[in-house]
Formats: C-alpha cells, structure tokens, sequence
C-alpha cells in the first residue's frame, strides 16, 4: 500500500491520497476480501468459494447449504465454511447473507486478529458503521438481523457484546462492496473490502472499482497527481444531481458537495429537448414527454418482471414515437428506453433494430460520462455485438474497438471480459477485411455460417438496476 496514504480530508473524514503520479489504467491498489457470501437468491446457482456461475454444483454434505464447482473448490473454500458449516446445521437454516458475512468477518478476527494481512492499512473497529443515522423502519429491522445473529452464532466460539456485533452489521450495510461472477457481468454476493471503504465518494471520480480475479483493483481513470485524493462514485452519474445527494444521504449518510452536484452539472442534457436547427421545444412539451417517458418506464419494468418482452417492446414502442421528437438524445429517461429496446430486442434476435437504438445511447451516453467510464464500455460493447450480429461488420469492429479502449483502462488486460473483447476485437478486423475486399463474398460466408450454426439466443435481459453501475451494495 505504498500508493496510498491515508489523510483527513475536508468535508468528508478520513480519506485516501496518491503518494505518486498515476496514469489511466494504472492499478492503485488491489485487495482481496475480509470476506465475501454469495447472495440468498443465489446460493444454489453460484459456488460459494470461486463465486463462478455453474449448472450443476456440488451440495455441502454437511450443511446441505453451500455448493461448489467440484471439490477442489470445496477444499479451497473450507477454511471460511468449516465453522459457518457446523453452526448451519445446529441453527436448522441459513441465516441472510448480511449476517452470514458477519459471522465469516467474526470468525476470521478472532482466529487472526484485527489485522489480516501487511496490506491492511486500517481496522474494522476504526470504519464508520452509521448506526446513530438509520431510520425507524431500518432499526427494527438492523434488530432482527441482531437478534437472528446471536441464535446463529454458536456458543462454542468466542463471544461477542451486542455493541460489536451492530458495529460490524452496521459497516457492512454502508460499505459492503459487490462481489460479481467470473465475466464480471452479474452482481453475485457481497463482500468487505476494509482499504476500500476508505476512498471517498466524487460524482466525477478519478478512479473505478473492479473485481478481478477474486481481488478488487482500484484504477485510475486519468492522471492522478501525487497527493490528490483519490475517488470513486458510489453511485451512477447518470441521475440527475439532486438524485444523486438524495441516494446519497439516504444510503451512505452524507451530503454530497462535489462540483457536479452543487453546479447541477449537465442536469440540462439529461433532462432537455432536442434542438433543431438551433430551437427548442416549449418546455410544457418536454415535461409532458419527460412525464409520459416516467410512467411507460415503470410499465417497462413490470412486463419484464413478468418476462411479456413483446409487451416491452409494444411499450417501447409507443414511448419512443412520442418522446424522440422532443426529447434530446442525452434525456435519460429516452436513454433508458433505448437501453431496454435494444436489449430486449437482441434477445428476441431482431439484431439490426437492436442496434440501431444501442448505437443511440451510447452516442448518448458519450455525451454525459466520463471518456473512461466503464458503464459507457460495457454499452459500447453491447452496441458493437449488436451490430456485429446484424452483419454491420464496419460500426460493430468500431464500437468493439472503442469498448475494448475503455476496458482496458477500467477493467486491464487480464480481466475476463476485456479478454472476451480481445478476441471480438482480432475476429470483427478479420471479418472487416473480407468485407471491404468483397462484401458479397463477406456475406454469403457470413449467410451460409449462420445457416450452418443459428445464432443462439441472448441471455435473458435482467434488471435495469443490475450491472456495472451497482458495485457498491447496500441493504434496502
């Protein structure tokens, strides 16, 4: 940790500053977890030592709770569940994932102290748990989670005062960090990060946060000067600013005084109309679009919780010949129907229409993210598949190239998925040049493949709130 160093920094407590100049894409630090459980919808899906997603896993014989790929994960994993193991079977059920990692952090303190390894540079004991912020409804239900605990903790361990276990429940529900599959895509589990929850929160941060390889890595999305303080966004840039503070001091219990929140920085784009040779529409019009955008939104989202994606579509639809003439194409709320458009659409292997609104919010999105933000990869490489498998060969070798440009800053070279975005990147460029040497040929090859082996479906769209933009969890 001779990057970092911890200092007092104004407005926001302790912090973390560089001790040297950083570049984009330089890694700062990485750690791996105090510890980490795989979420309770999850548990039977996701193995409970690597956190990869499988078909078929393994059941604890014991516990008949935890799953593993195979018994080598088992036998990797069984340091932290040999005694998570034993008070499952006396408890008769597993506790929520929030006290199960409780009891995995307790466990691993009192085996080897406070401080777990020399690249620990603070305590549990000096992190912020907010107890004294959370509201009534929270309370009562932070004292079940209490109470729940003591049954489950087993009376053969060491024992611990009620004050030291709401301390440690009450950091994880403020500072618990997402704990995502092996690509990287799909929230799976929680985890404790104690060098992470120092770095403070920016709307307009110069670092990201990413899993890699069971360890996060906090990288830098710019030049970092030695001894600026170094920040990440808790959450998405993409709300508007008022928002943002309102999730923030909901959540995370301060008040948010970046730039970009007390200058309402680009809340104009993300809730303005489309100007056509140079005039706008009356602001009545926008806000009755902005407002029939809000209410199809939340129609959207119930279809695709009942998984009627011809309904969304039909949604979609009808939102997008009513908004698009009034809306600016940085509106977010038009943006998030363009999102849920194209990938429904691609789901239901209608790539080209698919594409073409992918192609929008990312042309959208460039406008309001950072250049290195990695919500804007992860878009730039939808929209590139997209139009790879409409056979738009030239923009979809365009858009996986800047994906891959962007990744490689947030994500680095040995991530998962940047890998993934490597082998697009060779395959797209070789396809390219069979097109512009002879696009029948190009596609007549591209024709009989597809023939010969049928695109396969898409998986299937999840939640809008899922993915990059949700690294840091918090119980609701």
């Amino acid at each position: 940790m001779e990057n970092v160093a911890i200092f007092d920094s104004p407005g926001k407590g302790r912090g973390l500053k560089a001790t040297k100049e950083f570049w984009a894409g330089d890694v700062i630090f990485s750690e791996p977890s105090l510890a980490a459980v795989v979420f309770d919808s999850l548990a039977e899906r996701i193995c409970h030592s690597c956190f990869r997603r499988q078909e078929k896993l393994q059941r604890c014989g014991q516990c008949k709770f935890a799953h593993y790929c195979d018994r080598t994960c088992q036998r990797a994993g069984w340091a932290e569940h040999k005694q998570e193991c034993s008070a499952i079977k006396a408890f008769g059920k597993a506790p929520n994932e929030n006290i199960r990692l409780v009891a995995r952090i307790m466990w691993r303190i009192d085996q080897e102290g406070s401080v777990v390894s020399d690249m620990q540079i603070t305590t549990l004991d000096e992190l912020e748990d907010h107890l004294t912020d959370l509201q009534e409804d929270e309370m009562k239900e932070f004292k079940v989670d209490i109470h729940n605990f003591l049954d489950y903790w087993p009376r053969g361990s060491k024992q611990h005062t009620v004050d030291e276990i709401s301390h440690i429940l009450g950091v994880i529900n403020c500072n618990g960090f997402t704990v995502s599959d092996q690509r990287g895509l799909q929230a799976v589990g929680v985890g404790l990060f104690p060098n992470l929850c120092l770095v403070n929160h920016d709307c307009w941060p110069n670092c990201t946060v990413i899993l890699n390889h069971g360890k996060i890595e906090l990288r830098s999305l710019g030049k970092i000067k030695e001894g600026e303080e170094l920040t990440v966004a808790y959450v998405d840039y993409l709300n508007l600013s008022e928002e943002r503070k309102k999730l923030l001091k909901t959540q995370y219990f301060f008040d948010c005084t970046c730039e970009h929140c007390t200058n309402h920085i680009k809340d104009d784009l993300k809730m303005g109309g489309k100007e056509v040779e140079g005039v706008k529409p009356p602001e009545e019009q926008v806000k009755e679009a902005t407002d029939f955008c809000f209410e199809i939104l939340e129609k959207i989202e119930q279809a695709r919780l009942n998984a009627d994606y011809h309904e969304v579509v039909k949604l979609c639809t009808q939102c997008i010949e009513k908004a698009e003439p009034v809306l600016a194409d940085t509106h977010i709320y038009l943006l998030r129907v363009w999102s849920v458009f194209s990938e429904v659409q691609a789901y239901l292997q209608y790539f080209e229409e698919a594409a073409d609104y992918a192609r929008k919010m990312v042309e959208g999105y460039m406008k309001l993210y950072n250049t290195n933000n990695a919500a804007l990869g992860m878009a730039a490489m939808r929209a590139g598949v997209n139009h790879w498998q409409a056979g738009l060969i030239e923009v979809g070798h365009s858009m996986i190239c800047k994906a891959y440009a962007i990744l490689m800053v947030t994500h680095g070279a040995t991530h998962p998925i940047t890998k993934d975005l490597e082998a697009m990147r060779i395959q797209t460029e070789m396809e390219l040049r069979m097109f512009k040497q002879n696009e029948y040929v190009y596609h007549s090859m591209r024709d009989a493949a597809l023939k010969n082996k049928p695109m396969s479906m898409m998986h299937e769209p999840k939640s809008m709130e899922e993915g990059i933009k949700n690294l840091f969890h918090r119980k609701k």
